[in-house]
């Protein structure tokens, strides 16, 4: 069982909005995940990209053995590095 941190997207056509989510790598990019662990916005109205991240889940996920995917690894650089 390899599980992915990685991004699910939502939203509407040219206004993406993506959920962070932990899923099996086997899992279609929209499809059955196990938990929701943040959202990410990059369109966010009149403003910077907004992005949440529960940083004591992902640490949690991360222990047992779940890959961020590139993207997501770049959010929770920046999270932990405390820049918005």
């Amino acid at each position: 069982m390899a599980l992915k941190i990685r991004l699910q997207r939502h939203g509407s056509a040219h206004n993406p909005a993506y959920k962070i989510v932990v899923a099996e790598s086997t899992a279609r990019r929209n499809g059955r995940f196990v938990e929701k662990v943040g959202n990410y916005n990059p369109q966010a109205k009149g403003q910077t990209p907004f992005y949440t991240v529960d940083m004591d889940r992902i640490d949690y996920w991360m222990s047992v053995g779940a890959k961020p995917t590139d993207t997501v690894h770049t959010l929770i650089c920046k999270t932990r590095r405390g820049v918005r």
